[in-house]
């Protein structure tokens, strides 16, 4: 048992649907990823890291694969370092102990994918789904909704049942245009059988231009203030209560 100020269940971190279990010592948490790349995970990630940290969470950040650039983006967001899990240079009870050992004393821990969700060095091995399924989290599937609203139905639909061993916690939507253009994808999500868990307005400012170190000055203070906008998004979008 954890200390009672040290209590939180991950249902009092959303009032919309971002809802499991209690992660009592750190255990659990998300992964997010996507059906392809530039689907907006990072953007997301860096969102709900830092909404989540202003909510007065311990939040630690992951990253599949040996990606450098993103977990740099992640520790800026959480105040936290970020971890690397690779199924493809390390085995499985490494990274099952490393994801443990990093997120002992956290309310909640957010692995950020890479590519699409069943990307892999041959098939899905090393994916981000596989990494999932190896710890035992769900997935929050960001979605790019530029130019598609009610066709991701079938998408998300395949999605949810390609494979019944990965748990699909539900959808955001990224790129929205309009609360119109959300509620076609809401009904989307009904109809597909997977909660529809919230959005992000299309926005020029949270569009990551391109990787970069981040080692001056100048780029850092631009990714703050990206960080600064997508957490705004995530805590009025995705965290707030929304309209079923």
């Amino acid at each position: 048992m954890v200390k009672e100020s040290q209590e939180k269940d991950i249902s009092s971190i959303s009032d919309n649907t971002i809802k499991t279990p209690s992660l009592g010592e750190g255990r659990g948490g998300y992964l997010i990823g996507a059906a392809t790349s530039n689907s907006g995970k990072t953007t997301f990630t860096m969102g709900l890291l830092r909404a989540l940290r202003d909510r007065g969470f311990k939040v630690q950040p992951y990253k599949c694969g040996p990606d450098y650039i993103d977990t740099m983006f992640h520790e800026m967001a959480s105040g936290r370092e970020s971890v690397n899990l690779d199924t493809y240079m390390a085995s499985d009870e490494h990274v099952k102990e490393v994801f443990q050992r990093y997120g002992e004393d956290a309310d909640v821990r957010i692995v950020e994918g890479v590519m699409g969700l069943f990307d892999g060095y041959d098939k899905s091995k090393g994916s981000s789904a596989e990494i999932a399924m190896l710890l035992d989290i769900p997935v929050i599937l960001v979605v790019n909704a530029k130019s598609v609203a009610y066709s991701v139905a079938p998408l998300i639909y395949g999605f949810k049942h390609f494979n019944p061993k990965l748990k699909i916690a539900g959808v955001v939507f990224n790129m929205v245009a309009s609360e119109n253009h959300y509620t076609f994808l809401k009904q989307a999500c009904e109809d597909a059988g997977v909660p529809c868990l919230g959005y992000m307005l299309r926005n020029r400012e949270l569009i990551i231009p391109g990787r970069h170190l981040g080692l001056t000055i100048e780029a850092r203070e631009e990714t703050e203030e990206l960080i600064r906008l997508a957490a705004k998004e995530v805590e009025e979008h995705v965290l707030k209560t929304t309209s079923p």
